[in-house]
């Protein structure tokens, strides 16, 4: 039996090259994309070791005609594509009244726009099959609306929509095409020293952070669910049902909390490199600076639930609420 073939962007550190590992581990040949030649070279070593075939294949995924090619080197040296994963991404942080325009649109295109370019590549192939799981990355609900972060939460608002559009759109063609998001908790990644930050203080993650791996994990298992999507841990199922009854109360709790949840008191190199257009320099693998604190896959923390498993819970939850509302209200007329 031939082996299936997995696309990866963003698989030269980061969370996309813990997804590259797991892909691996899981049977797949991995394409390995990416702007830093030497790091997808040093994650092509690391899986050939597992005997794991892959090709390093250098491109900007904000560039859609790169991406085309990309995707048509992968079919003709590894094989058909069977599962794409977008896990390419650029933000910049910082208050919206003091960002760049230029830098607004690259990040939106890198972030947005490449994800939408890998899975236009990825259709293309798929459809003549009639198969395949297309991944990409969203944030978890307790990360979105996060003040500082407009920009990477536009870009992940704007993919979710794109989504939600195209899953009809194959059902309506008969295709057996997959697209799940991965809603995903603060990660140790080195995000947070190469993001391009405005705010004149150091990043740090925002409430429980996860090792890239668990990330990973998380991807590996979109590959074969049948779910649109697939979050981690509890904070994430919890806050989506806080987000449906207490919307109101949130802005106004992140509009106290949000800046200092997100910013170290030490302030950040005024000569920091970022990756916002051009890959920062150095060696760098699936870690960021924040091991310590980083929940492992073998955390009893560390689980999984879809979105039909989440849908039942915060339906629960507004069961709850409504039938004490229902019992305060005749209590009241008694």
């Amino acid at each position: 039996m031939p082996s299936q073939i997995a696309v990866v962007t963003g698989a030269g550190a980061g969370i996309g090259r813990a997804a590259a590992r797991a892909l691996g581990r899981a049977g797949f040949d991995v394409a390995l994309l990416g702007r830093n030649e030497d790091r997808l070279q040093e994650t092509a070593r690391d899986l050939a070791s597992h005997s794991v075939r892959t090709v390093v294949i250098p491109v900007d995924v904000a560039d859609s005609d790169a991406v085309t090619k990309a995707a048509e080197r992968v079919e003709a040296e590894l094989g058909p594509i069977t599962v794409w994963a977008n896990c390419a991404g650029a933000t910049v942080v910082g208050q919206v009244a003091t960002l760049a325009p230029q830098d607004i649109r690259r990040a939106t295109e890198v972030t947005y726009l490449g994800s939408v370019n890998g899975t236009l590549a990825a259709l293309t192939h798929m459809r003549r099959r009639g198969h395949g799981a297309i991944i990409n990355l969203d944030l978890a609900p307790s990360l979105r609306g996060l003040p500082l972060q407009a920009v990477e939460n536009g870009a992940r608002a704007a993919l979710r929509g794109f989504c939600e559009s195209l899953r009809p759109e194959l059902l309506h063609d008969a295709d057996n095409i997959r697209v799940v998001m991965v809603d995903l908790p603060s990660i140790n990644t080195p995000r947070y020293s190469w993001t391009r930050n405005t705010t004149g203080k150091r990043l740090k993650p925002v409430g429980p952070v996860y090792e890239p791996e668990v990330a990973a994990e998380a991807i590996c298992r979109a590959a074969f669910t049948t779910s649109r999507s697939i979050s981690i841990g509890p904070a994430t199922t919890l806050s989506a049902a806080w987000n449906v009854i207490g919307s109101g109360f949130r802005e106004k709790r992140l509009a106290e909390h949000g800046y200092k949840a997100q910013l170290e008191k030490t302030c950040a190199d005024t000569d920091a490199k970022d990756d916002l257009f051009e890959t920062a320099p150095g060696a760098v693998s699936a870690h960021g600076a924040f091991d310590t604190q980083s929940r492992r896959l073998d955390s009893p923390l560390s689980f999984f639930v879809t979105s039909g498993a989440r849908a039942g819970v915060i339906g629960a939850v507004v069961a709850a609420g409504l039938t004490g509302l229902i019992s305060h209200i005749r209590a009241g007329k008694k």
